[in-house]
This record gives C-alpha cells, sequence and structure tokens, in this order.
C-alpha cells in the first residue's frame, strides 16, 4: 500500500527547444509537476504566455506547466528528476552551472547523453547526485513555433543506464509510470556505444551539404537517403559496432535499432530508414550550421574515433566524416570534441572500463581539476 500512495516525482526539464518542450508538455499531460528552463528569455516568455504545451500529431493535448523560466536554480528547487533535454555539446557547461543548487539524491538524466554524456556530466557534480543517460531521444518531434510541437512519432523502447550501471534499476522503477518506454541497460557504455544518431544525422548532413546550402526542402530521411548514402551510412555503423565488440560489449545494428524503435522492417539498411512511418516529413536542417553537424560530430563521431583508439580499432569512415565537418564548419572537432580524456577513462584499460562503468570504482579515477 506505501507503493501505491507514493508521491509523484516532480520534474524539471532543462532545454526548450523541439525535444524539451515535447517532454515537458508530454509529462505535464500525464499530470505531473514540470517546470520548463531555458536560457532564452524571448523563448520562454512565449511559452509562459500560453501557460504550457500544445501537443500535435502522435501526442494530443494541452499540457499545464508549473513554471516556465530563465532561472535556473528555481527550476530545478524541490524536484526529484532533472531532464537534460540540451544540445549534447552543451552538457559539460549545464553540469557546471547546476553543480552548486543540486540536492543529495536528485536525479539527472541526459536525453539523450550521446556517446559519453554521463561520464563527462558526473565529473562536475557530487557523487550523491544520480546521472544517467538515454539512448536517444523519446520523441521524432518539432517544434512549429514556441508552446507548439509536432510529434511525429514515439519510439516504443529507449534504453537507459545510470552511472554505475547497478543502480539503473532503480531510475527505471522511478519512471515506470512517467515513461515506460525507457528500458534498462547494462551500463553507459552501452547507450553511448549504442548512439545511432551519430550513425545518421551527420553521415546524411554531410552527404547532401550540397542541397542544404542551397536552402533546398526535403525530406531527411525519405529524400536525402539513397542506396548510396545508406552504404556509408552502414559503414559508419559497422565501426561502431567494432568498437563495441573490442570493449566486450554488445550492440545493435542500425538496422535492428530501427525495427526495436519503430517496427520498421525491411531487406536492407535503405529500405528499413525508408519503411519507417516515423520519419515521414521530417524535413532536412536548411543550413548547414545545425545540431547534426555541431552536436552529433563533437559529441558523437569524435567520442566513438576516441573510444575506437583505446579499443586498437580503426575508424576510417568517422574521420572522414569529421574531417569533411571540420572543413564545412572551419572547426576542428577533434581538438573540441568529447574525448576519453573528458569522460575521465583515458587511464582505464579496455579490461577494465567496463567494470568501472558497471560499478563506479574509482580507485584509479583521476581527480577532475
Amino acid at each position: 500500500m506505501q507503493a501505491l500512495n507514493k508521491p509523484k516525482p516532480r520534474f524539471a526539464v532543462l532545454g526548450a527547444g523541439n525535444g524539451g518542450q515535447t517532454m515537458a508538455g508530454h509529462l505535464a499531460l500525464k499530470g505531473y509537476t514540470v517546470n520548463l528552463y531555458d536560457r532564452k528569455p524571448a523563448h520562454v516568455q512565449k511559452i509562459r504566455r500560453r501557460k504550457g504545451i500544445v501537443l500535435k500529431g502522435q501526442l494530443k493535448g494541452f499540457g499545464q506547466l508549473n513554471l516556465v523560466t530563465t532561472n535556473l536554480q528555481k527550476a530545478i528547487d524541490e524536484t526529484d528528476i532533472i531532464m537534460v533535454v540540451v544540445p549534447a555539446n552543451a552538457h559539460s557547461d549545464v553540469a557546471k552551472a547546476c553543480a552548486p543548487f543540486l540536492k543529495d539524491g536528485q536525479i539527472i538524466i541526459l536525453n539523450p547523453g550521446r556517446t559519453g554524456g554521463a561520464l563527462e556530466f558526473r565529473r562536475y557534480v557530487s557523487k550523491n547526485v544520480l546521472v544517467a543517460e538515454a539512448q536517444t531521444l523519446l520523441y521524432a518531434c518539432r517544434s512549429l513555433k514556441p508552446g507548439i510541437c509536432q510529434v511525429h512519432g514515439i519510439k516504443k523502447t529507449v534504453p537507459i543506464a545510470a552511472f554505475p550501471g547497478y543502480k539503473t534499476s532503480h531510475i527505471v522503477s522511478l519512471l515506470k509510470e512517467a515513461i515506460p518506454q525507457f528500458v534498462a541497460s547494462k551500463n553507459v557504455l552501452v547507450t553511448s556505444l549504442s548512439n545511432i544518431g551519430a550513425v545518421f544525422h551527420p553521415t546524411i548532413t554531410i552527404l547532401n551539404s550540397s542541397r542544404i546550402d542551397r536552402g533546398e526542402s526535403f525530406d531527411f530521411y525519405y529524400d536525402g537517403v539513397t542506396k548510396a548514402i545508406a552504404n556509408i551510412v552502414e559503414s559508419v555503423d559497422y565501426e561502431r559496432i567494432a568498437i563495441a565488440k573490442a570493449l566486450g560489449i554488445k550492440v545493435l545494428s542500425a538496422k535492428t535499432w530501427l525495427y526495436q524503435a519503430y517496427g520498421s522492417i525491411g531487406e536492407d539498411l535503405y529500405s528499413t530508414i525508408h519503411n519507417t512511418p516515423s520519419y515521414k516529413g521530417i524535413q532536412a536542417p536548411i543550413t548547414l550550421d545545425n545540431r547534426y553537424i555541431y552536436e552529433d560530430i563533437p559529441t558523437g563521431l569524435v567520442p566513438l574515433t576516441s573510444l575506437g583508439q583505446l579499443a586498437g580499432v580503426n575508424t576510417p569512415t568517422m574521420n572522414t566524416l569529421i574531417n569533411l565537418a571540420s572543413i564545412i564548419s572551419k572547426q576542428n572537432y577533434l581538438l573540441s570534441g568529447r574525448t576519453i580524456y573528458d569522460m575521465g577513462i583515458d587511464h582505464l584499460t579496455p579490461c577494465s572500463l567496463a567494470n568501472f562503468a558497471m560499478n563506479g570504482d574509482d580507485r584509479d579515477e583521476k581527480e577532475t581539476a
């Protein structure tokens, strides 16, 4: 009977972009107390005037929010679970900003962690604050305007893992009513190496760069993935799987992941992508200055290649894409991207890494400066 009377967790959602608005609206629609934070005043004011989020598409209704604010301390105060829904290249900045206001026992979930997100984030916060990461964002969604979101699809399952891994079941239990799609993954290495966004997003974007640069309007997946491009996506996927195997971790192929996440089937990756209804209508970016480059390269492909170096796995296709993205953006993503040093695992061996992710044994861990 005590479990039945247990109060609902109170949520803070940090980030009012496509995913953050959708998640805040969805949780509010389900009857949870939700605070929404974003650092952009104009963005927040428009959502505050609506007093919540209007959801359309696969989710329908109005989710009334408890608080919409640019004050980070107020957003996370007296909340139980903090959903971080920002571009992954901002994770360390968010961690540093949150750290002074966090209370023991609070839970932080990165939606998603991309590759190495939880490992990097946990270095900046108290060990009494539990950090976890989702393998991907739960929704395929777009914000039509502040406070109104179109939900194209909801994934059937999203793996989630805590650091350390043995605490994951606690988080899944807390969220089983709010987000039943969250399923326990073994540890954050598995979720990080299952970063399908790093496989799809930058590859498709870079190989359609001329269309995007011209401002052409097209469906990102349905029009942007030809059979030749699907072959290159698959090459990136093979390298990701090889890294995981070298670290003793089994991950799903992109094709199998599409079946698990959306129920999509096909003879090959090309046909499976084109048989994913949730991808229909998702428009390509209108500029090359977009998160498929500035997020998925430095927090997706770069940490994957860094883990590859640790594991002794060559990643020529990933390296090529990183180099092309760096030229396009006039950035050196190999220098600015997330590496094993940022994750605090540079001193570990492939054999000890899995144990560290599972048990959090930091006897050899370097202290954060």
